[in-house]
């Protein structure tokens, strides 16, 4: 099939050598990727963890009431997000001054520190050593999610980045699907004891204490040591990565590609660790973008996902899918499906479809599907239904619809704000807005995270209400979408600032844009002659304007 040959082809922009396709450049890449694995474990993990029966005991939480229940599990899944958002607005500094390789470090020193954190509550009781330890965890995981990323693009041959790239994406996906699992599994197979909750927070030490190792065998970004003003130990690091001496006309084209950057960043806004955040909140033009893409994140878990990714349990129970086993198996096969929709998007869709029409499907499959759960809910009230009932027809088509919802939100919402909010800023200044974004990702999920499971329990009989509202919003998303979300799909990086003319309406900057890519396309192919005319004309045009504001 032609799209799978089209997502994973090399698209080079000037002859490249084989050469530069080389094992230390994904092996780099895959030590650094390993950071998604950190996320999405997490992701999948803890919300099947808490209802665990083990857990409940280890800490008296069977004794508590649902609501008082709700409010520690919110505490325990939210601590996170917590962590998260600091962790990511903390390590831009980090990154800039000591370099990514030891930014990565450090993070995950801090992430080990707080899995050791989260399982010594197992030997003496506690649940405030298990906050600590959380939000130590979310601290180097917010960290990461900022570092990673950015790391991985500047030590990437262009026609390759994005191959690369998406290796985060896919250890986040498989990090997310054995944190969906794992639970499911020690439920099964192991005896009633405090060894099933800790297992499961334990694994978290695997890809924290692989991506610690990996960091002491990989080198620091050439981009970031020759910014730093380390020149020659980043022309080192350039060779090591490209296996190619300066005598080779591509790794002297790339170094000089650096230079240049380098000094328009110095002649502009400096290469102070400080000069981006000045740069950015002193022009109105560039906070009001970043009010848009900021705010694709409210729209992002207006869809409910971060409601099911730390709650699944409690979304399959409202559904009436009851007992621990059926409840986190229905959770690992919705981790399934979400890795699925993800693998979709990232090689056909995001490409193909367009990142507007990708989202506005999305947001119409997902209003849909939560509109259908909600009436289900509220009709049949299935939380009354016995503990041990089978599924009625009835929540069997919703047990469906909430995996057709799975697969909708996956491949449209779950990845492309942040595609295209690393596609509309200068380089200059991406590095400080990838933190921001990161921060503002992690603050919405910190509010979906700390209220769904008192939003579940207010929001009508079994939480009908909590559907609606993320349908309802979803709706919303639409329009949002419509109105907002310009296209930024196939638009060169120079060119993505007119995709925000004023008076251009979102609908329209697509076409706009590539009339100005045709017309510029058009000039610098012309002949001389034709330049020449076209010149004229354009002289001319500007001596009738100038004539007619004399008459005015």
């Amino acid at each position: 099939m032609t799209w799978k040959i089209r997502a994973f082809s090399r698209a080079e922009d000037r002859p490249t050598p084989k050469a530069v396709y080389n094992f230390r450049v994904y092996y780099t890449s895959l030590v650094i990727a390993i950071a998604g694995a950190m996320i999405g474990y997490d992701n999948g993990f803890v919300g099947g963890t808490v209802v665990l029966a083990s857990f409940k005991a280890q800490f008296g939480l069977d004794k508590l009431s649902s609501s008082q229940f709700n409010v520690v599990s919110a505490n325990i899944v939210s601590t996170f997000q917590v962590g998260c958002f600091f962790g990511s607005l903390f390590v831009y500094p980090v990154g800039h001054i000591y370099g990514m390789r030891r930014g990565l470090m450090w993070s995950s020193a801090v992430f080990l520190i707080g899995c050791i954190l989260c399982l010594l509550p197992g030997v003496a009781n506690g649940l405030a050593v298990l906050y600590v330890g959380r939000v130590f965890v979310g601290l180097g995981v917010g960290a990461t999610s900022n570092l990673g990323p950015i790391y991985i693009s500047e030590i990437a041959p262009p026609p390759i980045r994005g191959q690369l790239l998406a290796m985060y994406d896919v250890l986040w996906q498989i990090g997310s699907l054995v944190g969906f699992w794992i639970n499911y599994a020690v439920n099964r197979t192991l005896p009633f004891s405090s060894k099933q909750w800790m297992i499961p927070f334990a694994l978290q030490f695997i890809p924290g204490g692989l991506l610690f190792i990996g960091t002491f065998f990989i080198r620091d970004s050439p981009r970031w040591l020759m910014m730093n003003g380390d020149v020659h130990k980043g022309l080192e690091n350039l060779r090591w990565f490209r296996k190619l001496d300066e005598t080779e006309e591509y790794l002297r084209f790339e170094i000089a590609q650096i230079e240049e950057a380098i000094e328009s960043r110095a002649g502009t806004i400096g290469l102070g660790v400080w000069a981006p955040v000045k740069t950015v909140f002193s022009s109105p033009r560039i906070i009001k973008r970043l009010i848009f893409s900021t705010s694709l994140f409210i729209w992002q878990n207006a869809s409910g996902i971060n409601a099911v990714n730390y709650y699944s349990p409690t979304i399959f129970k409202s559904l009436g899918i009851g007992g621990t086993n059926s409840s986190l198996l229905s959770t690992g096969i919705f981790g399934v499906l979400k890795t699925t929709g993800t693998f979709l998007w990232m090689t056909f869709l995001v490409e193909t479809t367009g990142r507007r029409l990708t989202l506005m499907i999305g947001s119409s499959g997902v209003s849909f599907c939560m509109y259908f759960l909600g009436a289900y809910v509220k009709i049949a009230n299935p939380t009354h239904h016995a503990a041990n009932a089978s599924l009625t027809s009835g929540g069997r088509a919703a047990q469906a619809f909430f995996y057709i919802w799975t697969i909708f939100y996956s491949a449209s919402w779950n990845w492309t704000p942040w595609v295209i909010n690393a596609e509309i800023y200068d380089q200059q200044i991406r590095t400080f807005i990838q933190a921001i974004n990161a921060a503002a990702n992690w603050f919405w999920s910190f509010i979906m995270a700390r209220f769904t499971p008192q939003m579940f329990a207010s929001m009508g009989a079994s939480g009908y209400g909590v559907y609606f509202m993320f349908a309802s919003l979803s709706t919303l998303g639409i329009l949002y979408v419509f109105l907002l979300v310009p296209e930024t799909k196939g638009i060169p990086l120079e060119m993505v600032d007119s995709l925000f003319t004023k008076g251009v309406p979102a609908w329209r900057a697509h076409s706009y844009v590539l009339g100005q890519e045709s017309e510029l396309k058009r000039e610098f192919d012309a002949s001389p002659e034709e330049k020449g005319a076209i010149e004229k004309l354009e002289h001319a045009e500007d001596q009738a304007d100038d004539c007619h504001e004399e008459k005015q």
